[in-house]
């Protein structure tokens, strides 16, 4: 079962997120195993993150290379609140609209003379 998860950091603005985001890149984790949507949201002083897991397993192993991370940009977790995920709802995937069909040009031959 699909887990959401929900950060209210404390200490996480901006620049500090943009960081995060940063170190978790170099450290290989910028796109873990098990995430399937990442969001950050709030006022530019006070970022909140809500995830969706496809397991706690999943989820905790990331934690391992996240927390230090938070710790080094002096940035509070707190709990987060893990709640099941009920339904996703997503769009349908876009179809490539149909084309008019187009005229082909044609060259014009130049007469020798």
């Amino acid at each position: 079962m699909a887990l959401g998860i929900y950060f209210a950091l404390s200490g996480m603005g901006v620049d500090k997120y943009n960081e995060c985001i940063k170190r978790l890149k170099q450290a290989g984790a910028a796109h873990p195993a098990g995430r399937s949507y990442h969001a950050s949201f709030g006022t530019s002083d006070k970022l909140m993150v809500f995830d969706v897991w496809r397991s706690q397993a999943a989820f905790d192993k990331f934690g391992k290379t996240l927390m230090p991370i938070l710790q080094q940009l002096g940035v509070e977790p707190g709990q987060p609140s893990v709640m099941e995920i009920h339904k996703v709802i997503t769009p349908p995937a876009a179809r490539p609209k149909k084309r008019a069909p187009t005229r082909r040009a044609t060259r014009r031959r130049v007469k020798k003379r």
